[in-house]
């Protein structure tokens, strides 16, 4: 969806031609002489409209206003998680209909965070996948196409609306390759959508397979890879946005783009759903989408390991000792828990960059969709610093996580009689003794770990990808920007006698 942002007050609107007009109405309503005053007030004098989050009235044919369609939709205080809902269900509202463009338009001064909002829902609740269905459906398919953001006074939130319209295309950018089919993204057309990135402005890529990473000492990451006929790619992505020698933020996203379990096979149940095990690594690509678009003043390096865990001839056994690039040799008793296998290497390989501070985004355990669920991602952290910068930008972004523990005592299970480290640690606390192995090749730097495997797509009738956290990941990676140091005032000549 292409959005835009316009000044343009309540008492104007009405005399805009537009397929569909959203009016997004707050409490405390002052009504004007126009004609949308006159209907917003007998809307909330019947009930019809109620200040409730989503609550909405459709009307056709307004008398006095150009728009052949009219909604009226609360957001009850205006807050920015009241305006996504409410934006949320007019969209999808239309999205059924004939209108191809729609002007959201805030009835008051919208309160900060809002206009944010209202662009990511907008462009969430259009978006349709596409790519893989038959062309006389694609076309078929309702879109909504353009969107206009109206507000009082635009300048005042220009840069707000800037970096949500950056997010939405990197939100869309990693929906789109998580919802696509495993034989549409192996890890060679992964590494060919981080290509087509490095020809924007400040991006560059450098893609790695098995040979190069075998001279890496990747043995972990190759183990997983080598029961499939997919090769493996290990992909570096670096936005240059700073000095040279700036210590980089770097994002490691689990890209394991079709996941069995491997020789430990996953039941048959709702396993197409494994397309999305490389959401780590979509969000990554999303996150370097929205860099481009922003231009920020920052140093940032993606490192996606792309792979398909299968149960071939030649695939890891259970029992299997392997040695990671840290030197680290790891007993592999569950070959269902990969994904912690091609992150260790990657971790171990983002030492080498001298980083300000690393974060691994991954769909690694079913643990953490049972203790968070779909509303917020799990974090772990070995900084506190970084956890609470983490937890502020995603309850900024509207896409929360929670900090959970990483006691020492949780890694007693992942003791191995034949080799330094186990994979797994039984049941219970899966999701901290998962982050408690990636966190023994994380010891060198500023680390966090994000679970999104209940956050990262939805399943059943709404089945598709999110493109969480992608706004979390860019609101946090903005708010590391330095702020400019204020001009020096010159020094006035001493006076001459």
């Amino acid at each position: 969806m292409d959005v835009e942002l316009s000044s343009l007050r309540l008492e104007a609107v009405h005399r805009r031609a537009a397929a569909a007009l959203v009016v997004l109405v707050a409490e405390g309503f002052e009504a004007g002489k126009d004609a949308l005053s006159a209907l917003i007030e007998r809307a909330l004098a019947s009930g019809d409209l109620r200040h409730k989050p989503g609550s909405l009235l459709a009307s056709y044919g307004v008398a006095g206003v150009k728009a052949e369609r009219v909604l009226l939709a609360s957001v009850q205080g205006g807050q920015p998680a009241a305006v996504r809902k409410a934006v949320a269900a007019a969209t999808s509202s239309l999205r059924a209909g004939p209108a191809e463009a729609v002007v959201f338009c805030f009835a008051q001064e919208p309160q900060p965070g809002a206009v944010q909002a209202a662009t990511l829902a907008a462009a969430e609740a259009a978006y349709v996948y596409l790519t893989t269905r038959g062309k006389s459906r694609a076309e078929a398919q309702p879109r909504l196409a353009r969107a206009v953001i109206a507000v009082p006074r635009a300048a005042a939130v220009q840069a707000e609306f800037e970096q949500a319209r950056a997010t939405a295309l990197g939100v869309e950018y990693a929906r789109e390759w998580a919802n696509r089919p495993a034989n549409h993204a192996t890890p060679t057309l992964l590494a060919g959508a981080a290509q087509d990135l490095a020809r924007l402005r400040r991006v560059q890529c450098t893609v790695r397979g098995p040979r190069e990473m075998a001279r890496l000492g990747m043995g972990a990451f190759l183990a997983v890879a080598q029961g499939s006929a997919e090769e493996p790619r290990f992909i570096e992505l670096r936005y240059n946005g700073a000095a040279k020698g700036t210590a980089p933020i770097v994002l490691v996203g689990k890209g394991v783009t079709f996941d069995t379990g491997g020789i430990s096979l996953k039941p048959p149940a709702e396993m197409d759903e494994m397309k999305f095990d490389m959401s780590g690594a979509a969000s990554v690509l999303g996150v370097f989408r929205a860099l481009a678009e922003l231009q920020p003043a920052l140093n940032v390096v993606g490192l996606i390991a792309a792979s398909e865990n299968m149960p071939g001839g030649r695939a890891v056994k259970p029992g299997d000792v392997v040695t990671s690039m840290s030197g680290q040799t790891i007993e592999i008793l569950n070959t269902d828990a990969e994904g912690r296998l091609v992150l260790c290497d990657a971790l171990a390989y983002a030492e080498r960059l001298k980083p300000r501070a690393v974060v691994d985004i991954a769909t690694l355990t079913g643990a953490c969709v049972i203790a968070l669920g779909s509303v917020r991602s799990g974090m772990f952290a070995s900084s506190d610093a970084l956890a609470e910068a983490l937890l502020a930008a995603g309850e900024q972004a509207l896409d929360p996580c929670w900090r959970m523990p990483l006691d020492d005592e949780y890694a007693e299970g992942l003791k191995s009689n034949f080799a330094d480290v186990a994979n797994v640690a039984g049941r219970p606390a899966g999701a901290v003794t998962a982050a408690k192995f990636l966190q023994r090749f994380a010891g060198a730097f500023d680390w966090a770990h994000l679970d999104i495997a209940g956050t990262a797509w939805k399943g059943g009738k709404e089945k598709g990808a999110t493109g969480r956290p992608v706004g979390l990941l860019l609101r946090y990676l903005l708010g590391q920007v330095p702020t400019p140091a204020p001009a020096r005032r010159a020094k006035p000549a001493p006076a001459r006698g």
